[in-house]
């Protein structure tokens, strides 16, 4: 039974720097802080970092995975904090979950939860799904 302060399951979602590469490609975003190392690190980032988009995707898609689909999600955001870095050969975790902060008659508010390597990388994050 889903109430408030009940703790949804928590997901974990794997980036590597093939997934960064496929998502440039059908985004367009090919800003090369996401796939050359030695470009992130000439402009101050420890490493390759996946777009926030993506970031934000796969944060959707446990949300509306939860909701029963895309449809269900009223309302979803929240603010970049901190960047998820993909080393080469390397698969770096985004892991999700969250809890659940409000119920009316028609929606559910969730506070969502997104870290990599143990680090907070979203903050005010939530999301507002309809019943």
């Amino acid at each position: 039974m889903i109430e408030i302060g009940s703790e949804l399951p928590e997901r974990i979602f794997h980036i590597n720097r093939a997934l960064l590469k496929r998502y440039a490609d059908a985004s367009g975003d090919q800003n090369p802080i996401h796939q050359n190392e030695e470009f992130a690190i000439s402009v101050g980032l420890p490493n390759v970092i996946a777009h926030g988009m993506l970031t934000m995707a796969l944060v959707g898609k446990y949300v509306s995975d939860f909701a029963g689909g895309s449809a269900k999600v009223a309302e979803f955001g929240a603010r970049f904090t901190k960047p998820v870095i993909v080393p080469k050969d390397a698969e770096v975790d985004l892991t999700v979950s969250a809890s659940v902060a409000e119920i009316t008659e028609s929606t559910i508010t969730l506070n969502l939860s997104a870290t990599s390597a143990g680090v907070k990388v979203l903050g005010m994050a939530k999301a507002v799904i309809y019943k």
